[in-house]
């Protein structure tokens, strides 16, 4: 398959290929079930497995971005999409975006891998003879990349596929703070102060955060120099930025990795675009000019819009697996 992106006529400009398609399938269903891991910590990780498990099958994992969930449209189409293909897919609720607020104060970001390190050794345990895969979008991706580029050589997966990565976090979030009016910032902030407010007193054992602070931020640099950056370990919003980027990481890669970015997308900057100089020959490249953020919408009727990424990463997993088998 050709991963080349060539996006609908009907859809040229950035903003909409990245807002419009959350209003396409606003009745979506997808059967999941869900499970709770509890993790080393203490805590615990909310899991929703596709419902149509089949024996042996290999198993996908779904990151979800910022503030994300399992209904968010591109983790249901996706985890429809892979199961429809013949894999188990699962989702990944990253710590305080599942359906209850996580028990301790930390939460997850951009940069958090280690909580997907324990899930891929757990699933490796439970089965042993699936092959495992993961697709990672956005703040997902990001994990998902730095993760691929820590693990190097040890890497439990057999595949992976990164969907518009904020690979370069700091110029990332200058460009979020501007773009299209403010409106993608305000959207990314109500739904920060939401979910951290379901946990105001856990975190107010370790940061003194009061519930009108917390609902007077707008903006998001501040928002992770005053809370992100504090509650998980990092001096302030450029030292997590700077650590939690997976750029320098991509080059490190040793798993086959699809990395999927749209050179038009209005949340991510210039900087983030990946590079041949920048990733290692494990890597995949498929950088378009348009598809906007988690967009990637294509076909000719407007209509009928065709989810152009729940053919790719499926099909790019696939090749993978058919490959092993032929091994």
């Amino acid at each position: 398959m050709d991963y080349s992106f060539k996006g609908a006529w009907w859809m040229r400009n950035r903003h909409v290929q990245t807002i419009l398609p959350r209003f396409f399938r606003p009745f979506q269903k997808v059967p999941v079930y869900f499970e709770e891991l509890t993790t080393p910590d203490g805590d615990f990780l909310e899991l929703a497995w596709a419902k149509n498990k089949k024996p042996s099958a290999p198993i996908a994992i779904i990151l979800h971005g910022l503030e994300g969930n399992i209904n968010s449209f591109y983790a249901k189409g996706m985890l429809n999409a892979l199961s429809k293909k013949g894999f188990n897919a699962v989702l990944m609720h990253f710590r305080n975006c599942s359906r209850a607020p996580n028990k301790l104060a930390r939460a997850y970001h951009s940069g958090e891998t280690s909580d997907l390190s324990f899930l891929i050794k757990t699933l490796k345990q439970r089965y042993a003879d699936s092959p495992l895969y993961a697709v990672g979008f956005s703040l997902g991706g990001n994990v998902l990349a730095k993760y691929l580029g820590e693990q190097r050589h040890t890497c439990k997966l057999s595949g992976a596929a990164v969907i518009s990565a904020p690979y370069h976090l700091s110029s990332s979030c200058q460009v979020i703070r501007n773009s299209c009016y403010g409106l993608y910032q305000k959207y990314l902030l109500d739904r920060m102060k939401k979910s951290f407010s379901r946990k105001l007193p856990t975190i107010q054992s370790v940061l003194p955060l009061d519930k009108v602070t917390l609902n007077n931020f707008d903006d998001l640099w501040q928002f992770d120099n005053q809370i992100t950056a504090p509650l998980h370990g990092f001096d302030n919003a450029e030292d997590y930025y700077h650590q939690a980027s997976a750029q320098p990481y991509l080059k490190h890669i040793q798993t086959p990795t699809l990395l999927i970015h749209a050179k038009d997308d209005p949340m991510l900057s210039v900087q983030a675009i990946p590079h041949e100089a920048q990733v290692s020959s494990a890597v995949t490249l498929a950088v378009s000019e348009r598809g906007g953020h988690v967009g990637f919408i294509s076909g000719m009727n407007p209509f009928k819009p065709f989810f152009w990424l729940e053919q790719a990463v499926p099909h790019y997993f696939t090749t993978l697996a058919n490959m092993d088998k032929k091994i």
